[in-house]
């Protein structure tokens, strides 16, 4: 709508009609999640067929496009914060991060560097301040020393900021010309993030290590495993320059064994970091604080607070012992971003603590979300999930025609159908089971592979999921599995 006197693209009168009208199609939303089917139905291209070639030369009305975003959009999306979506790691929403959000929108200010908004540089070093606090990391990682936090938008680009630091580092040891040497250590558990992090820092591929391991560990790193791999590449001449443990890995929530991992990269001169993008939300709670004991000897330590602290995407906290290393391989001070703040070396720019220049205030949904709900609720938002996931376990142990593949640490389980005495048709059988049961728009769920067997994943995390979601969808797996063992 074009108002007298031209377009007013931030009219405070028609944000207000308009925000409320947006407030009511979102809270609807949300009354309404469970009526659509969790995992989308669409075929490929879908939306083309519906939406015109060319954009509207005139303006279209806002219940036009609510009435488009009904019948068109919505179709095509999965529905992430479904109380019956079990897939992948959660994606967590709230009203705290929706609010903090939206704030963001409307200040919608870039804070590359301190003097473009001063708030947005210091609210985010106090947050991550406080969150670190709250997950009792060594005061190295607070900002009054020499390291401190800064907000990435994912784990990937944690990992590959941490990487290039630590490249950057050893290459002023060794030289330049030393690149195609540096290898990287990793479990073969490890997020793929961190193999495009090296063909991103010029790492060699064969000189990425990922280190087998198996289910009498739990699927952890082997520190017997990382030695012998480190002596035989330091005996053929290369240059172990960083080790990345996870705590709670992707297709199982593996933990490696940080005090152990951390002593032999110390003892090699190598980067540690830690990606706890997952599990990281369930160590706020102390019981469960221990999965990070030795974090004391990492370099850099990760946590999404999008993932499972309700803090809506993205928010991806990254903690470094040394900032200067971060800052020395990623900084660039051109004549047009000069300011005396700066220059004088008083204040943080976290332009230089990341891959892009633009950054967004995104400081404020964590900050809304640690305010409006405090330590006390998010620690039992948590340990809610893990009572839930204990009760799926329980359920999936009582079946005898199930196993559960791994042991529960957190909100995951790992599960399988088990097959008639013949487990190469096992694959077959759960891959069919999977399919089945997502297609019912009941639950969604997701799979992985752990020594060859095609495992199921149950990943208890939505904000509103509750035990009869969970039931709900254990009864769907009984039914569906019933189906199918009765069709061989």
């Amino acid at each position: 709508m074009i108002r007298e006197g031209g377009l007013k693209p931030m009219d405070a009168e028609q944000l207000r009609e308009y925000g409320h009208k947006m407030v009511d199609f979102i809270a609807d939303y949300y009354k309404s999640i469970e009526n659509f089917p969790v995992l989308s139905e669409v075929e490929p291209g879908y939306l083309h067929k519906l939406l015109p070639d060319s954009a509207p030369s005139h303006p279209e009305s806002l219940q036009h496009i609510f009435d488009d975003i009904q019948t068109k959009i919505l179709p095509g999306v999965t529905h992430w914060q479904s109380p019956n979506y079990f897939a992948y790691y959660p994606s967590n929403s709230s009203i705290a991060g929706f609010l903090g959000e939206m704030l963001s929108a409307g200040l919608n200010i870039v804070g590359f560097s301190w003097i473009t908004s001063p708030a947005a540089t210091e609210l985010e070093i106090v947050v991550l301040d406080w969150l670190a606090k709250i997950l009792n990391l060594p005061n190295e990682f607070l900002s009054a020393g020499q390291g401190g936090g800064v907000i990435q938008g994912t784990a990937s680009e944690a990992v590959l900021v941490v990487l290039l630091a630590a490249r950057d580092k050893v290459l002023i040891k060794v030289g330049k010309n030393a690149l195609e040497k540096l290898v990287v250590y990793a479990s073969d558990q490890t997020h793929s993030a961190l193999q495009k992090a090296c063909q991103i820092g010029g790492i060699h591929p064969e000189n990425c290590r990922l280190l087998s391991t198996d289910a009498s560990a739990d699927y952890a790193l082997s520190p017997a495993v990382l030695g012998e791999a480190i002596s035989n590449d330091v005996a053929n001449d290369l240059i172990p320059f960083m080790l990345c443990a996870t705590v709670g890995t992707t297709s199982s929530t593996a933990v490696d064994p940080l005090p152990a991992l951390g002593k032999i990269a110390k003892s090699h001169g190598m980067w540690f970091h830690i990606d706890a993008a997952y599990a990281g939300s369930a160590c706020i709670c102390p019981e469960y604080r221990h999965y990070i004991n030795g974090v004391e000897e990492a370099d850099s330590f990760n946590m999404n607070a999008h993932k499972w602290l309700l803090t809506n995407f993205d928010c991806s906290a990254l903690w470094i012992k040394d900032r200067s290393a971060l800052i020395q391989s990623l900084s660039t001070n051109p004549e047009f971003l000069k300011n005396k703040a700066s220059q004088a070396n008083l204040v943080v720019d976290f332009k230089d603590w990341q891959i892009p220049l633009g950054r967004r205030f995104r400081s404020l949904k964590l900050w809304m979300v640690l305010r409006l709900y405090g330590l006390e609720n998010l620690q039992g938002y948590i340990r809610n999930h893990i009572k839930l996931a204990k009760h799926f376990e329980e359920l999936v142990s009582q079946d005898p025609r199930f196993e559960v593949v791994t042991p529960r640490k957190f909100s995951l389980v790992c599960f399988r159908l088990l097959p008639h005495n013949d487990e190469a048709c096992a694959s077959k059988l759960n891959h069919d089971l999977l399919d089945i049961v997502n297609s019912t728009g009941k639950v969604y769920i997701s799979h992985t592979v752990l020594s060859g067997k095609y495992v199921l994943r149950f990943a208890v995390g939505a904000p509103l999921t509750e035990e009869r979601h969970v039931n709900a969808a254990w009864d769907v797996l009984q039914e569906k599995a019933s189906t199918l063992l009765g069709s061989m």
